[in-house]
C-alpha cells in the first residue's frame, strides 16, 4: 500500500494543537491545504480523525490510538536522517525559539547571544515568556525549541536536563540606615521586602525556603521581573531576597550592597527540557551545550 509520509506530520500537528489554524500556522502552510491533507488521511485510514466542536477539534478513538506510533515512528526516521546530517555552526542558518524564565534570561541568555553571534551568526534567538505552565510555553507541542528554568512535572515527551544549582542572598541600598554589613534574623523579620513574582516555579522555592526555616517576611511591594528591584531599593529601606548570580551582577551597582540571608536558605535548580523529537538534532544538540556550558562557567566564576 502507497501513502505519503507528508501526511503524518500533518496529523501530528492537529492532534496537539487541536485547531486547524494554529497548526496551519506551526506547519506554514495554509488552513484550505492543511484542510485538503486532512481529507487525503481520512480517506487512507477511513475515520474522520477530528471532529469540529466550538472551540477546535477533537480527535476521534483512532485518533487517540494510532497518535503515539506515528509519533515514535517520524522520531525515529527524523533520528536516522539527522544522524546522517552534519552541523557546521559558522555556516548554519536557523531560528530557535527559546522560554526562559526571568532568572535564566538575565543570568544565561546574554552569554548564549554573544556566543551564537561569534560562532554561528547565521543562527537568531528569539525569546518567549516562560509562563505559568509547560504548554504555554510551546515546548510541549515542539513549537519553541526548549523551556529553562524550574520544570516541574514534565510529560513524557519532554527530555529535561539539569543545568546548575543555586542559592539566595539579600540585597539592600548602600547607605542603609539599620543594615551594615550583615542582617541577622531579627532585623531580616522587621524589615520591609521587595518580593518578585515571575511566572513559574521560581517564585514558589523562595516561599518554601522561608517556610521550612520559619522566616519571616513582610512584603511591601511585589514585582514581576528582577530588573524593577534595584529601582525600588534605592529610594526606600526595603530588603530583597534573590538568587545569588543576580545579587552577583548587581553588585556592580554602587547604589547597593549585598549581603548574606540570615540563615542558610538552601538552593534552587535550574533545568533546561526539550521535546524528544530534537534529541538527535544536529544543531539543537549543539545549543544545548552551548547552554551547558555557559552554566558551567557562570557557576565555576561564582565559587
Amino acid at each position: 500500500m502507497r501513502y505519503d509520509l507528508n501526511l503524518l506530520p500533518v496529523f501530528l500537528a492537529l492532534m496537539e494543537e487541536r485547531s486547524v489554524t494554529r497548526a496551519a500556522a506551526r506547519l506554514g502552510i495554509t488552513q484550505p491545504a492543511l484542510s485538503n491533507s486532512l481529507n487525503r488521511l481520512r480517506d487512507t485510514l477511513r475515520d474522520p480523525l477530528f471532529i469540529r466542536e466550538r472551540y477546535g477539534i477533537k480527535p476521534t478513538q483512532l485518533a487517540e490510538e494510532i497518535a503515539p506510533t506515528i509519533e515514535a515512528a517520524l522520531a525515529q526516521l527524523d533520528d536516522l536522517v539527522l544522524n546522517q546530517q552534519e552541523f557546521q555552526p559558522a555556516n548554519a542558518e536557523r531560528l530557535f525559539t527559546l522560554a526562559p524564565n526571568s532568572y535564566v534570561e538575565l543570568v544565561l541568555m546574554p552569554g548564549l547571544v554573544a556566543r551564537t553571534r561569534e560562532l554561528a551568526p547565521g543562527i537568531k534567538l528569539r525569546m518567549t515568556a516562560f509562563g505559568n505552565d509547560l504548554a504555554e510555553t510551546g515546548v510541549i507541542s515542539g513549537t519553541t525549541a526548549m523551556v529553562l528554568g524550574r520544570i516541574v512535572d514534565p510529560p513524557d515527551n519532554l527530555v529535561v536536563q539539569h543545568l546548575m544549582d543555586d542559592g539566595l542572598a539579600c540585597v539592600v541600598r548602600k547607605d542603609h540606615p539599620d543594615v551594615r554589613d550583615r542582617i541577622s534574623r531579627e532585623q531580616y523579620e522587621r524589615l520591609k521586602h521587595v518580593n518578585v513574582l515571575p511566572p513559574g516555579r521560581l517564585r514558589a522555592g523562595l516561599f518554601q525556603a522561608l517556610g521550612q526555616q520559619n522566616l519571616k517576611r513582610e512584603v511591601a511591594v511585589s514585582v514581576t521581573h528582577f530588573l524593577a528591584v534595584p529601582e525600588m531599593l534605592v529610594v526606600t529601606d526595603y530588603c530583597a531576597t534573590l538568587p545569588s548570580l543576580i545579587c552577583r551582577s548587581l553588585e556592580r551597582d554602587s547604589r547597593l550592597k549585598v549581603l548574606p540571608a540570615p540563615v542558610d536558605l538552601g538552593t534552587f535548580p535550574v533545568q533546561m527540557a526539550w521535546h524528544v523529537r530534537y534529541r538527535h538534532d544536529p544543531a539543537h544538540r549543539w545549543l544545548r551545550s552551548m547552554i551547558g556550558e555557559l552554566a558551567k562557567e557562570v557557576t565555576s566564576e561564582e565559587t
